[in-house]
């Protein structure tokens, strides 16, 4: 390829399809490779071969004549000088997680290097026999995956980069679901293959059971071996790694004192707005009761397939209503599903994006958590989040936009606390539209803000070790630990004790990231504002909006400034 031709956008895909050819993760998840039977090296070998190829993309980007220079050069397209930074920004915090160590030491509860050796069946087509006879061959592989992060694990033991106890033990816990052990079932793998071909029923049952004695013998020696060398380990982080972790997930050099002073703020804003809500709910019972009261008599949908049922319908509602009046939602936008999350996932749910093909659509995943009754006073909110106008609208319409901006901008180049401060934004934007009116669907959407809010305050909080206000009616001048982050997210949350305790481990384990929902929605209320303010009496906000989402993946660094600009 002649120099002339090379941009930063070329240079992007063509990283993203070494990316793909290397993990078969990420291609699955892509819709590439299809047939492939591949699971991910997570050997430290395997690592470093993914650092390599940043290393290598970054030395490319540098040399493109079109991106070598910081300076924007006013002949280069500005589409291309977008796509140059957020690659150059997205491969250096790459770089800076991977050379800190961090892979030596990732455990915990969501989103860890060993789930995705389960995540990677549930991107797989299993529409014809020969989709099938990947999943077995990938069944088959998944017990060298886990080999290979038990030597990642075991290095990490060697140079003493550990993760705190309780974020082995919850994944100990989670891999034991996976097995079905104490539930008297067969396990994930087998209950995934059931409805297989029968021509290929020996070879995958046989498969099913070999990943699942793998996973068995992997949560054992987590149990035996490494637990017990993680004793002595913090749960915090530390200021350093988690100024790391936080300029990976938000693509910016945040202020950590401001944005802790600032999120105190929004609590006490958050606070008022909920008692008075809570009023409307139950009068003068206060806000714990008034939630209490809607789990207790609120309305309710019984049995698993019923609230995938009800959760579907919010979405299709949501389609609906919003399709030509604040968004445009056409063609393959549209189809998005709800499915239920699998045992031995995370407390939250959860989002997962199309192909880039859309042979496979956007799916929202409700964790059950054993229960058969599910209040809905807070889920509208939490779908509104998910699904749409939230995480399915703004990834999907990234998707059908990577041939025009580029596959590596709407997918692999993602910047968490753009897409969560959007589906944050998405939430509020249903309730500034009337969809939230109803007494018990707007103090849901109110202690989702709040927990939100409390994450701000609780992540930063911990692994700074910082100290509570001394103006605050919470144990004023006290320093957080995660006994208190439990106790503060009791008094001031609604949610359930098995999610508070879910998401203080989360916390802890994914350091940074729980930051982002609202440090993002601040990014796009604000960009929001500004380009309000530049149009006057001119802004359209569903042409802003379509704008916005035509973008592609932007960090908290440009986010607000490129809104304001459209």
């Amino acid at each position: 390829m002649a120099d002339e031709t090379i941009t930063a956008r070329t240079i992007a895909d063509r990283h993203l399809d070494q990316v793909a050819a290397h993990d078969p993760v990420s291609a699955a998840w892509l819709g590439l490779h299809p047939g492939d039977d591949r699971q991910p090296d997570l050997s430290p070998d395997g690592f470093e071969a993914l650092a390599d190829l940043a290393r290598h993309t970054l030395t490319a980007l540098d040399a493109a004549p079109t991106t070598a220079t910081p300076v924007a050069d006013p002949a280069t397209d500005p589409a291309d000088r977008a796509c140059a930074r957020l690659l150059r920004e997205r491969l250096t915090a790459e770089l800076a997680v991977h050379d800190s160590g961090e892979n030596y030491r990732q455990l915990r509860n969501i989103a860890a290097h060993v789930h995705s050796v389960r995540d990677v069946f549930t991107y797989m087509p299993t529409d014809t026999d020969g989709d099938w006879a990947a999943v077995a061959g990938r069944m088959r592989n998944l017990p060298a995956a886990l080999h290979g992060y038990r030597a990642t694990l075991t290095e990490g033991m060697g140079r003493r980069l550990l993760v705190a106890p309780r974020q082995a033990a919850a994944v100990v816990d989670q891999l034991t679901a996976w097995t079905g052990e104490g539930t008297g079932g067969a396990g994930w793998f087998a209950d995934f293959v059931t409805p297989g071909p029968e021509r290929l029923r020996g070879e995958l049952d046989t498969a099913a059971l070999g990943a699942t004695a793998a996973v068995a013998d992997f949560r054992d020696w987590l149990r035996d071996t490494y637990a017990p060398a993680t004793a002595d380990t913090p749960d915090a982080v530390g200021r350093d790694r988690y100024r790391i972790a936080v300029r990976h997930h938000t693509g910016a050099d945040v202020d950590l004192d401001e944005a802790y002073a600032w999120a105190w703020e929004e609590f006490r804003r958050t606070a008022a707005e909920m008692r008075a809500e809570a009023e409307r709910v139950l009068p003068g019972a206060g806000v714990l009761a008034a939630m209490r009261h809607l789990e207790e008599h609120g309305h309710t949908v019984r049995g698993e397939e019923a609230v995938q049922d009800w959760l579907q319908q919010v979405m299709d509602r949501a389609i609906t209503a919003l399709d030509g009046t604040h968004f445009d939602i056409t063609g393959p936008l549209r189809q998005v599903e709800s499915r239920l999350a699998p045992a031995g996932s995370a407390a939250s749910p959860y989002y997962s994006g199309p192909s880039l093909d859309f042979s496979r659509p956007g799916r929202t995943y409700f964790p059950t958590l054993g229960r058969d009754s599910f209040p809905t006073w807070q889920l509208v909110s939490i779908w509104y989040h998910e699904g749409v106008p939230g995480h399915h609208l703004q990834l999907a319409q990234w998707v059908a936009l990577a041939d025009r901006l580029s596959r590596y901008q709407t997918t692999l180049g993602m910047v968490s606390a753009n897409v969560e401060g959007w589906a944050l934004y998405a939430e509020r934007l249903m309730d500034e539209l009337g969809f939230l009116d109803d007494p018990a669907n707007r103090l849901g959407f109110l202690d989702e803000q709040m927990l939100r809010t409390i994450r701000v305050i609780i992540d930063i909080g911990m692994h700074l070790g910082l100290t509570v206000p001394a103006d605050a009616e919470f144990h004023p001048g006290e320093r957080w630990t995660p006994e208190l982050a439990t106790e503060f997210m009791a008094t001031y949350n609604g949610s359930p004790a098995e999610l508070r305790d879910s998401e203080i481990v989360r916390y802890l384990g994914w350091p940074g990231q729980a930051i982002g929902y609202k440090l993002g929605e601040r990014a796009w209320l604000q960009g929001r504002e500004a380009a309000r303010r530049r149009h006057g009496a001119a802004f359209d906000l569903k042409s802003w909006h379509m704008k916005a989402l035509a973008q592609g993946s932007l960090g908290l660094d440009d986010l607000a400034g490129e809104l304001a600009a459209l």
